[in-house]
């Protein structure tokens, strides 16, 4: 796939340099957005005389490969003519003509020594455990299953010795077979039936896979010599018509470079083409001069054994290291074709927020390569995804745009403002600016709540929303699996509560003092009390093995968040404002117009502040089905491990 793109922010918003727009190998590309660019002077003689020399040489090489002549080295002729010195050990004699001749042997003769040395170690042991031990080894050696093993392995053994090739003949086994089956199809022969049978085997086929497998990473070659002052190196790639090559390149004046190697593909398997290496040829087609999208149209067409000639890349290329892949979810919605900085716009991975991604290189801190939760076996080759640093660094810069817009519109209301204002108004600006306060990603990891330790089911929502009707349907329903967090007050009991049934009496100082060391997930004050639900309250419920309702304010989240109680937060969304009108009379309520519209707004306003805090949504169009899908969803827990952050299993 051969993609174009603008290199770098200042070139895509202008416009200039065509010569730096890359593409990707295997990927279709609308023609209307192609740019021509106009041949050059090509490089083809230049590039055979280098290669007729490769050819000449190689024939050297390999007609005295076996040819070794040790009166051509000095030293070996000088040990060749000294005399012998020192003494043979008889010792090992025997034992390196015994190991020379083992293949050779006839494997019933080997047997029958053995046996005849076990009968002298039995007449030579005294004590009668040792002797039976012996009997029961010739015994062994004296069965018929035991003597054909051997003989099988006698043979085997013989056929090790021999020499194997270097390196396979074909990484195409798998389609060899095939073909080989399609001429069978018509044979009625015996031979023919057996090895129709044995090519159709599913072991068989996977061993052909298998060798193709590593074949392919055999048949991957490199040859490097020096030509006319440049080191260049012939590489030689396999390249199937399912598999992409998996590489960008760019143009660079008349040169045809590597911009980026895709993890999935073809080439980031071989581990031979890097970044900024020159392609000189391939498979014999001369690249200089040529603008990306040829190279494209030329690479569709060829699949097989491509070879590149290639003039390596000056820059150091860092020691190789295992990847470690990083889940993350995305905090806002992303879409490369709106993206006028993507590098590679065809290779852009889209997604939406709260998507988890599979982070696999992070080798351009600017662009990650990432796969999308469930689209493994649809994407081939990782998708680029902005980098953490680069997507709070333009977030900030499209903030700081804003601010500065809306100051220049007020420039008056400003202006009249004391030096004191305006250092105010600066020093918030550069705070608001701080990287962290943007949501880009979340590293997460997978969690399976334990049989007795339920996670606590937060239900969010607006006034009528119905979440709170929900939550007491769970409560009536299911007592002995759901219960709730007895809250904490300052206010007195009545004479029907019951301390820590109802609530949780304390002084106005305890509970203060508690507030103050965070042991409140939300507190708040009517009539002149205090009241509040505390994480010791949620874990009790949680230590009793039920799972602990909570409905709270969205403010609550983060400090829900921050405890070690890992939540489930579910937000329970209103329908449209008729259909809440229509849910809410059959309650007896009869709102105003501007009641509903503001329970919507409310609850847009509560997904676009707090929607990273969800993990899940149910829009409640009707209570049953509302409540089904609750249960569904609370049930799942127990059956699927979950996305959670990293930093709550740290």
């Amino acid at each position: 796939m051969i993609m174009s793109h603008m290199n770098g922010y200042v070139q895509e918003a202008s416009g200039q340099a065509r010569s730096h727009r890359e593409r990707a190998v295997d990927c279709p590309m609308d023609e209307s957005s192609l740019v021509k660019s106009p041949q050059s002077s090509a490089h083809l003689e230049r590039i055979q005389h280098y290669q007729e020399e490769l050819r000449k040489r190689r024939e050297e090489d390999s007609r005295g490969k076996h040819e070794f002549d040790p009166n051509a080295s000095l030293r070996l002729k000088k040990l060749s003519q000294n005399p012998k010195v020192g003494i043979d050990n008889p010792t090992f004699e025997g034992k390196e003509k015994a190991t020379k001749d083992t293949c050779s042997q006839d494997p019933a003769a080997d047997l029958a020594e053995v046996l005849q040395a076990l009968k002298w170690a039995k007449h030579c042991l005294t004590d009668a455990q040792s002797q039976q031990d012996v009997e029961l080894i010739m015994q062994l050696l004296a069965k018929e299953d035991f003597r054909n093993a051997y003989t099988i392995y006698s043979a085997v053994s013989q056929q090790m010795t021999k020499v194997s090739p270097t390196s396979p003949l074909t990484a195409q086994a798998g389609d060899l077979c095939q073909e080989v089956q399609k001429i069978l199809q018509s044979s009625q022969q015996k031979e023919g039936l057996e090895l129709k049978a044995l090519l159709t085997n599913p072991h068989l086929q996977a061993l052909m896979q298998a060798h193709d497998s590593v074949a392919g990473q055999e048949m991957a070659e490199v040859d490097v010599a020096q030509y006319l002052g440049e080191t260049v190196k012939l590489v030689r790639l396999e390249k199937a018509r399912d598999t992409p090559l998996g590489a960008t390149v760019r143009n660079d004046m008349d040169s045809v470079v590597v911009s980026r190697v895709v993890k999935g593909g073809a080439a980031e398997r071989s581990g031979l083409l890097s970044e900024g290496d020159e392609i000189l040829e391939i498979n014999g087609v001369s690249i200089r001069g040529k603008h990306v999208n040829e190279v494209h149209d030329l690479l569709q067409q060829m699949h097989g054994t491509l070879t590149f000639l290639l003039i390596p890349s000056s820059q150091i290329k860092p020691a190789p290291h295992r990847q470690t892949v990083m889940h993350v979810r995305a905090y806002f919605d992303y879409d490369p074709s709106d993206d006028p900085f993507v590098p590679c716009r065809e290779l852009g991975l889209s997604f939406q927020k709260g998507d988890i991604l599979h982070v696999i290189s992070q080798d351009d801190p600017n662009w990650w390569q990432a796969y999308r939760d469930g689209d493994e076996d649809n994407q081939p080759l990782a998708g680029l995804v902005p980098g953490k640093m680069f997507q709070q660094q333009r977030e900030t810069l499209k903030k700081t745009i804003t601010d500065r817009s809306r100051e220049h519109q007020g420039k008056l209301w400003y202006a009249k403002k004391s030096k004191k204002q305006r250092k105010k108004s600066t020093s918030t600006l550069s705070k608001n600016s701080d990287y962290d306060d943007i949501l880009t990603y979340e590293e997460m990891s997978l969690y399976h709540q334990p049989a007795n330790r339920k996670r606590p089911i937060s239900l969010i929502g607006p006034t009528n929303s119905g979440h709170d009707e929900l939550r007491r349907r769970l409560l009536a329903l299911e007592p002995e699996k759901f219960a709730v967090a007895v809250p904490h007050t300052t206010r007195n009991s009545r004479i029907h509560e019951r301390n820590g049934r109802e609530y949780h009496f304390v002084s106005r100082s305890a509970f203060e003092a508690d507030l103050a060391t965070g042991k409140f997930i939300e507190s708040g004050e009517y009539e002149k009390n205090l009241y509040g639900t505390s994480t010791d309250s949620v874990r009790h419920v949680i230590n009793s093995g039920r799972i602990c309702l909570l409905c709270l304010h969205t403010r609550s989240l983060r400090v829900l968040r921050s405890s070690n109680l890992k939540p489930y937060v579910i937000f329970i969304a209103p329908p449209s404002q008729e259909r809440l009108r229509t849910l809410l009379a059959t309650e007896g309520k009869t709102p105003k117009p501007e009641e509903l519209k503001e329970v919507i707004e409310k609850a847009r306003e509560m997904e676009h502040n707090y929607g990273h805090f969800f993990d899940a949504t149910i829009v409640n169009m009707d209570p049953d089905q509302a409540f089904s899908e609750l249960r569904r969803l609370i049930d799942k827990l127990d059956t699927e491990p979950q996305w959670v952050p990293t930093s709550w299993l740290c």
